[in-house]
C-alpha cells in the first residue's frame, strides 16, 4: 500500500456546509454520496443543502461584509491570509489526497501542481493585498479628484471538478484581498476540499462568516446562488451552457456581475516548417492526456501540415505509451480515473461516433 493509500484509510471526511465559521448540515437535513471515481466506493454522504441554506450563507456573508472583515485594515488581512496559506501547506498532503480520492486525479499532479499553485496564489494575493491603494488624479484647475478602490460586497463562487482546490484558491485569492467575503458552491463530485478550506480558513483566524461553502446540486444550491439578492457578484467556473444561465440569473434578479471561464475547445496548430517536433510531440502529448484530458484548456484538436502529419503522429504515439494509467493514489500513476461513469460513457459514445464517421483509433 502506497503512502498517499494509507493516508487516506485514516482520513476524517468533513460531510457538512460550513456556514457563518461553524459546520453545519443542510437545513433539510438530507445528503448525498460522494463517490470515489477510481472504485466507485462511497466516501461519504455530503450535505445536500438548498435556497434555504444559500440564504442562511448569504446572511453570514454579508454580516461579516458589514462587520470585521470589511473594516479590517489591509494589512490585518495580509496577516490572515498568510497564516491561512501556511495552515494550508501544514495541510497539503492531506488536501492533496482528499482532492484525488474524490476526483480520481494523480496524487503526483495533486501534490506537486494544484497545492502547490493554490498555497503560492493565497500568498500571492496576501502581498497584494496591502499594495491596493486610491488613485489621485487632477481633473481641472483648482481641481482633484480621488478614485476610490472599494470592496464590491457578497461574492457567490461556483466551482468546477476538475480543479475544486486550486480554482477556488484562484478565486478566494482576489476576493479576500480585497475585503469580499463569498459563498462557495463546489461542485457535488468534489466537495470535500472545499469544506476542509474554509475549516482551515476559521482555524486561521479569519473571521467567521468570510467564508461560507454550501455544498449541493446546480438546480438546489447553484440557482438560489446566481439569482440572490443580496449576492453582488458571482464568479462562476464550468460548462458554457451553466455560464450562459448565470447571465440569465443575474438579467432576473439583480443585475450583478457575472465573471465567467467557461469550456473550450482549443486548436493545436503545427506548421509544415516546424522543427524539433519531439518537443511539439511532448506539449501535445500533455495538452492531450493531463488529468485526463479533463480540462477546459485541453488542446482537444491537433491541426498539423500534412507534411509532417505522420512523423509528429507517431512521436505523439510513443510518449502517449509514457503516461501510465493506474490507481491515483500511485505516485506513479499519470492518468488515472474519469470523474463519474456518466463522463466515462461520454467519452467512449465520442470515441464511437469518431470512428463511425471515418476516424482512425492510433493508441
Amino acid at each position: 500500500m502506497t503512502p498517499a493509500a494509507q493516508l487516506a484509510a485514516s482520513l476524517h471526511l468533513p460531510t457538512t456546509a460550513v456556514i457563518g465559521g461553524r459546520p453545519v448540515a443542510a437545513a433539510s437535513g438530507k445528503t448525498f454520496a460522494t463517490i470515489n471515481p477510481a472504485t466507485g466506493e462511497e466516501l461519504a454522504q455530503i450535505a445536500a443543502c438548498d435556497s434555504v441554506d444559500v440564504d442562511r450563507a448569504v446572511a453570514a456573508a454579508r454580516a461579516a461584509f458589514d462587520g470585521p472583515w470589511g473594516h479590517m485594515s489591509q494589512g490585518d488581512r495580509k496577516r490572515l491570509m498568510l497564516r491561512f496559506a501556511t495552515l494550508i501547506e501544514a495541510h497539503a498532503t492531506e488536501l492533496a489526497t482528499i482532492e484525488t480520492l474524490e476526483g480520481g486525479k494523480p496524487i503526483d499532479d495533486t501534490a506537486n501542481i494544484d497545492l502547490v499553485e493554490s498555497i503560492d496564489v493565497i500568498r500571492w494575493h496576501a502581498e497584494a493585498a496591502d499594495k491596493v491603494n486610491d488613485l489621485l488624479t487632477p481633473s481641472g484647475p483648482g481641481v482633484v479628484s480621488m478614485i476610490v478602490r472599494e470592496p464590491i460586497g457578497v461574492v457567490g463562487v461556483v466551482l468546477p471538478w476538475n480543479f475544486p482546490l486550486l480554482m477556488a484558491a484562484w478565486k478566494l485569492g482576489p476576493i479576500l484581498a480585497t475585503g469580499n467575503t463569498c459563498v462557495l458552491k463546489p461542485a457535488e463530485q468534489t466537495s470535500i476540499t472545499t469544506v476542509r478550506l474554509a475549516e482551515l480558513a476559521v482555524e486561521a483566524g479569519i473571521p467567521d462568516g468570510v467564508i461560507n461553502v454550501v455544498t449541493g446540486f446546480g438546480p438546489s444550491v447553484g440557482e438560489p446562488l446566481g439569482r440572490h439578492l443580496d449576492v453582488d457578484a458571482v464568479s462562476f467556473t464550468g460548462s458554457t451552457e451553466t455560464g450562459r444561465r448565470f447571465l440569465h440569473y443575474s438579467a432576473e434578479s439583480n443585475l450583478k456581475e457575472v465573471v465567467l471561464e467557461c469550456g473550450g475547445k482549443n486548436p493545436f496548430v503545427v506548421m509544415a516548417d516546424a522543427d524539433n517536433l519531439d518537443r511539439i510531440a511532448d506539449h501535445a502529448a500533455t495538452s492531450i492526456f493531463w488529468n485526463g484530458g479533463q480540462n477546459c484548456s485541453s488542446n482537444s484538436r491537433l491541426i498539423v501540415h500534412q507534411a509532417v502529419k505522420d512523423e509528429l503522429l507517431e512521436l505523439i504515439v510513443e510518449k502517449a505509451r509514457d503516461w501510465p494509467v493506474g490507481d491515483p493514489l500511485d505516485p506513479e500513476t499519470r492518468i488515472g480515473a474519469m470523474i463519474e461513469a456518466d463522463h466515462l460513457t461520454k467519452v467512449l459514445d465520442n470515441i464511437t461516433s469518431a470512428n463511425d464517421d471515418g476516424a482512425e483509433c492510433v493508441l
